[in-house]
């Protein structure tokens, strides 16, 4: 069994094709039943998000990739030649190195961002649901978790705000601290003041009042932040009471100059005022920031710290790249490792079955013993068994997950003709097989 990714994102793919080959909610589970029952494809899940779309199997040979990709395209109805032109395609230790960099989101369009993680554990729990999750995806998923995790605290690639609207956060929370009980006055309606707004609310802002000229927009605006709409006249009396504005109107010219503000912060008595201006042309006459208390930043201020935040990102996902490198190869020794469990368990069941057999033979030639005799005679059995497999055992295990375990573990089975393959092995892989539970726990 070896895995296989085959999908495309931001990277490969325009935003329309990515948005037609996305699976919603109700669609996921039916493709990842079908996505199972393809040919040489034992199991398999699918991570589908607004940047990427992604099937991950579990395949008995690299035979199944074809029919994998003929799948995502009919699937969401394009064209299996459109879908190729942006696809890309791993397997082995390339699928496996790329599932961990995914999770630790140093394939995301901003690095470090924390939604990919949560969405692979979506997709892994989707899998779950429908039966599609076999031991070998149970466990890479499931590592793949705890590289993540091992990376946002060995590393700082998630440190720092990495949009506009968090960045505006970030400042105010160093002004005033925690931003429990302030108040939040948003002037205009457009996309940029709704993120800020949202976000300053998660951030603990109490209220949000929404002012724009046009009244009506300004009540649909208050209904997605959870804020209260006011009337554009009621402006100057509203500067005087919030702790932050944010303004982001389509004015050709300031709408908030030196002077005004200036009155504002004598009605104030000069208590701190936090004004975020993303608006282009600018909203707030740059010398405002001039007056005593008011904290001033536009969107050059506020692109700057976003850039040199995911510069320092950057340098973290050198440091991040060598945890998934190192936590590749430890994942890829232990699956290699696993060729040669089943020719542990056939040979532990051959020295077994054969001493049980001669002390049922021996016991049975000595009826006057005893329970307890009998037992020792078992359990001298047990011990003779255990200490002949030793050496064969351990050199299993050692040299498994080498270069040369493959061999070893055939050399064995010819030397003690033990079958090719044991009863079972197959079955433990299987779409919805219960995976032998790894050490990691995944948190939900």
């Amino acid at each position: 069994m070896e895995i296989v990714v085959l999908g495309l994102s931001h990277k490969t793919a325009p935003v329309d094709l990515r948005e037609k080959l996305a699976f919603p909610g109700d669609t996921l589970e039916p493709a990842l039943r079908r996505l199972a029952q393809l040919p040489h494809v034992r199991e398999g899940l699918i991570v589908s998000t607004c940047n990427r779309v992604e099937a991950v199997a579990g395949v008995e040979s690299p035979a199944a990739l074809p029919a994998i990709r003929h799948f995502m395209a009919e699937a969401r109805g394009v064209s299996p030649e459109l879908f190729a032109e942006h696809a890309y395609e791993h397997a082995g230790r390339e699928a496996v190195r790329h599932l961990f960099r995914v999770a630790s989101s140093l394939d995301s369009m901003v690095v470090g961002e924390p939604q990919i993680l949560g969405q692979v554990k979506d997709a892994y729990g989707a899998a779950q649901h429908a039966g599609t999750l076999g031991a070998l995806l149970d466990r890479c998923l499931t590592r793949a978790f705890a590289v993540a995790k091992k990376v946002r605290s060995e590393t700082r690639i998630a440190a720092g705000a990495a949009s506009i609207s968090s960045v505006a956060v970030d400042l105010a929370e160093r002004i005033f601290g925690k931003l429990d009980g302030r108040l939040v006055l948003v002037i205009g309606a457009g996309e940029m003041a709704d993120l800020a707004a949202r976000h300053l609310h998660a951030a603990g802002c109490a209220d949000l009042l929404c002012v724009n000229r046009t009244y009506e927009r300004a009540v649909e605006l208050a209904a997605r932040v959870e804020g209260q709409a006011r009337r554009w006249e009621e402006f100057d009396g509203l500067l005087g009471t919030v702790d932050i504005v944010i303004s982001s109107t389509g004015a050709r010219e300031p709408i908030l100059g030196y002077d005004r503000v200036a009155r504002v912060m004598k009605a104030r008595r000069h208590r701190s005022l936090f004004l975020i201006d993303i608006a282009v042309p600018r909203d707030i006459e740059a010398r405002v920031g001039d007056l005593d208390n008011v904290y001033r930043f536009d969107i050059d201020d506020l692109e700057k710290v976003v850039a040199e935040n995911l510069k320092e990102r950057q340098k973290e996902a050198a440091r991040a790249e060598k945890i998934v490198e190192a936590e590749t190869s430890e994942f890829l020794a232990w699956l290699k490792s696993q060729g040669v469990v089943p020719v542990i368990k056939q040979l532990r069941e051959r020295f077994t079955q054969v001493a049980r057999g001669e002390v049922e033979r021996t016991l049975a030639s000595l009826p006057s013993l005893g329970e307890r005799e009998r037992r020792s005679v078992q359990a001298m059995a047990d011990a003779i068994v255990n200490k002949l497999l030793h050496p064969t055992l351990t050199a299993l295990k050692r040299e498994g997950a080498g270069e040369g375990g493959e061999e070893l573990a055939q050399a064995t089975r010819r030397l003690f003709a033990l079958p090719a393959e044991a009863e079972g092995d197959a079955a433990a892989t299987e779409p919805g097989a219960v995976a032998p539970r790894p050490e990691e726990k995944v948190t939900r």
